[in-house]
C-alpha cells in the first residue's frame, strides 16, 4: 500500500468553540430563522470563516459608529461583553438587544464593577491584565468608567502608583503563566513601596487555562501540527504559541489556502487543533484538504 495513504490525520476532540461562542452563534441562528437579517455589534467570533458563514445567513456585522446611528431594530451582542454605554445607547435608540455575553465574562464584569466601587473609597486602583482594545477588555474597562489601567506586559506597570491599593483582574482568555509573572512583579513593586494592599483575582476562564495542558499532550503526538484559528483571535495566538513550543513543526492556518505552502510528504502523522473560536467544521475541511494534498505530494 502507498505509504502516503498511511498518514494519520487526527482532529483534537477538545479544540473548537467554547460555551460562550456556541451560545452566541446559537442565538444568532435562532433569530435568523425568524427574520432575513440581524445586526451583530462586531465580529460574532474572531474567525473569518465562521463570520462569513453567518453573514451568508443574514447576519450583518456592524461597527460601533454604525450602531449609534441605528433606530428601532434588533442587535445581537456577542460573547465578549459590552460596556454600560452600549446598553444606554440601545435604550435611547429603541434598539432591542439579544444579549449573548458569555456567563463567565458577565460574572467578571460584575466583580470588576464591585471592586471599582470599593477602590474609590480608599483611593485604590483597578488593573486589568489583557490586550488593549480587545472587545472583552473594552467591556471590562466600562465597568470602571474607563478608569482602570490595562496591563499587557511588564513595562506597562511603570504607569502604576504602587503606593496606592491595587486590585488586579485578568481578561478571561489570557495565559495563566503570564498572569502569574505580572502578579509577582506587582507584589514585588508594591512591597518595595510599603504597600500591602494588593489583591489578585485569577479570572482566566478554565476552559482556556485547561487547554494548555491538553494541547501540550496533543502537540507532541504528531510529526506536524496544524493550528487553525482566525488571525484576530487572542486566544488563538496564545494556544498556537503553546503548540509551537512543544512541536516546532506547528503551522498557523486560517483557511484552506494557507495549507498550500506546507509540505506533508514526510509526515506519518498530522494533528489538527484550534482556538476556542475555531469552528469544528473548518477543522474538518482542513483535514479533508490535507488528505488531498498528501495524495498529490
Amino acid at each position: 500500500m502507498d505509504s502516503k495513504q498511511n498518514t494519520i490525520i487526527e482532529i483534537d476532540s477538545k479544540s473548537g468553540f467554547c460555551f460562550g461562542v456556541i451560545n452566541a452563534i446559537h442565538q444568532a441562528e435562532k433569530a435568523l430563522e425568524e427574520t432575513d437579517s440581524l445586526y451583530c455589534l462586531g465580529d460574532i467570533v474572531h474567525n473569518g470563516a465562521e463570520v462569513a458563514r453567518l453573514n451568508a445567513k443574514g447576519l450583518i456585522t456592524i461597527s460601533y459608529e454604525q450602531f449609534k446611528k441605528l433606530r428601532n431594530c434588533t442587535v445581537l451582542l456577542r460573547a465578549h461583553g459590552e460596556p454600560p454605554e452600549t446598553y444606554e445607547i440601545a435604550r435611547q435608540n429603541n434598539i432591542t438587544i439579544i444579549d449573548a455575553t458569555c456567563p463567565v465574562v458577565l460574572a467578571l464584569q460584575k466583580k470588576i464593577k464591585t471592586a471599582y466601587k470599593e477602590a474609590l473609597k480608599k483611593n485604590g486602583q483597578v488593573l486589568i491584565f489583557g490586550k488593549p482594545g480587545h472587545a472583552e477588555v473594552v467591556g471590562l474597562l466600562g465597568q470602571t468608567d474607563n478608569s482602570a489601567t490595562v496591563i499587557n506586559k511588564i513595562d506597562d506597570l511603570d504607569s502604576v502608583d504602587f503606593s496606592r491599593p491595587i486590585v488586579l483582574f485578568s481578561q478571561t482568555t489570557q495565559n495563566i503563566h503570564d498572569l502569574k509573572i505580572i502578579q509577582e512583579e506587582i507584589a514585588r513593586r508594591a512591597g518595595s513601596a510599603g504597600n500591602k494592599d494588593f489583591v489578585c483575582h485569577d479570572t482566566i476562564c478554565r476552559r482556556v487555562a485547561n487547554r494548555e495542558a491538553d494541547l501540550k499532550q496533543f502537540a507532541q503526538k504528531f510529526d506536524t501540527i496544524i493550528f487553525v484559528s482566525g488571525k484576530k483571535s487572542s486566544n488563538g495566538k496564545v494556544l498556537y504559541d503553546i503548540c509551537k513550543k512543544i512541536n516546532e513543526n506547528t503551522h498557523f492556518v486560517s483557511n484552506l489556502a494557507d495549507l498550500s505552502e506546507i509540505n506533508f510528504s514526510h509526515d506519518k502523522s498530522v494533528g489538527i487543533c484550534g482556538a476556542t473560536s475555531t469552528p469544528k467544521w473548518l477543522m474538518e475541511d482542513i483535514a479533508h484538504k490535507i488528505q488531498d494534498i498528501i495524495a498529490l505530494q
